[in-house]
């Protein structure tokens, strides 16, 4: 009986050898789960929330960064949405990311899955087009800005097809300048997303596909865009908090202009915060900022299902 509880309680053996005693879990040594959760809980509410707290109680001061805050009530928020360029720069914001995501999408797909074949020479050229990702939003500005200087940039060279040169001139094609240069800087990380989900499709269907006669496009349009649907909801939300909160472009492009032509949502929160040095106002347009690019993007998780995070390949063994 003595025998038989001792080798009970010994630990097992491979090949004649002692194993390694099993490490328990954090339970077991005395450590809740949730205790490794808190360095990034600390992390998040330290830059994340304590910031967006103390903004959200600056919407309701007036304060010029000097000065001793005065609470004021809901003021700053009655002067900011009686304000005619207020409500201007939200319309030019939500028009900004709409062309963002129309121009991104398609041209990401593409590139994307282009670049997760097997051409010739296609890493090279998928090198080449991911530059713009080493670039800063400030450097592909100045880089823009000195392009399509209308004095001395290829529009002053070309007057046949940009007319008086001066893209920066009126309100049309500003913008089309402002969503040109996004498209052009951040396609790329979107490609790269792509590109990482295209590669992840099995073959195998594909090779179903063509022994049922399938050509490239009823499997792109059938097989690959399907396997995308999580990748492309991901994809769309960046491009929806990106162009929401863009700033830098603006900055150095246009500034605004021509007159408030431009004047997005993020450039009139610095203007106000920044320059007239109205802080409760520009808190205020912080704040709306936030709450708009929450709410977008959980109606886009919610109406694509993503937030079900059903998967591409249920099924397939």
């Amino acid at each position: 009986m003595t025998t038989q509880m001792t080798r009970a309680s010994a630990p097992r053996t491979v090949t004649g050898k002692t194993s390694r005693p099993v490490r328990g879990t954090a339970a077991d040594v005395g450590r809740p789960g949730f205790a490794w959760a808190v360095p990034a809980t600390l992390f998040f509410a330290l830059f994340a929330i304590a910031p967006l707290v103390m903004v959200a109680v600056l919407s309701f001061m007036n304060w010029n960064g000097l000065a001793e805050p005065e609470f004021v009530g809901l003021d700053n928020w009655k002067r900011v949405f009686d304000d005619p360029v207020m409500i201007q720069s939200i319309w030019l914001t939500l028009l900004l990311t709409f062309l963002g995501v129309a121009l991104q999408t398609p041209l990401s797909i593409l590139l994307g899955v282009w670049a997760a074949g097997k051409q010739r020479n296609r890493a090279v050229l998928s090198a080449i087009y991911f530059v713009p990702l080493l670039l800063s939003s400030t450097a592909v500005s100045v880089l823009w800005r000195a392009l399509l200087d209308p004095n001395f940039g290829v529009p002053a060279q070309a007057t046949w097809l940009f007319g008086d040169g001066n893209l920066f001139g009126a309100q049309s094609t500003a913008i089309g300048v402002l969503a040109f240069v996004s498209t052009w800087q951040f396609t790329p990380l979107h490609t790269l997303i792509y590109q990482g989900a295209a590669r992840a499709i099995p073959e195998v269907l594909y090779q179903a596909a063509e022994i049922d006669g399938a050509g490239r496009f009823r499997q792109f349009f059938h097989i690959t865009l399907p396997q995308l649907r999580n990748s492309i909801i991901t994809s769309m939300i960046l491009m929806v908090v990106g162009g929401l909160t863009t700033f830098e472009t603006v900055l150095i492009l246009t500034q605004g202009g021509p007159g408030t032509d431009t004047t997005i949502s993020a450039y009139y929160m610095y203007q106000k915060a920044f320059k007239s040095f109205d802080f409760g106002a520009g808190a205020a347009i912080a704040l709306v900022l936030v709450v708009a690019a929450t709410i977008i993007s959980l109606i886009v998780v919610r109406l694509s299902g993503y937030d079900k995070m059903r998967g591409t390949m249920e099924g397939m063994s």
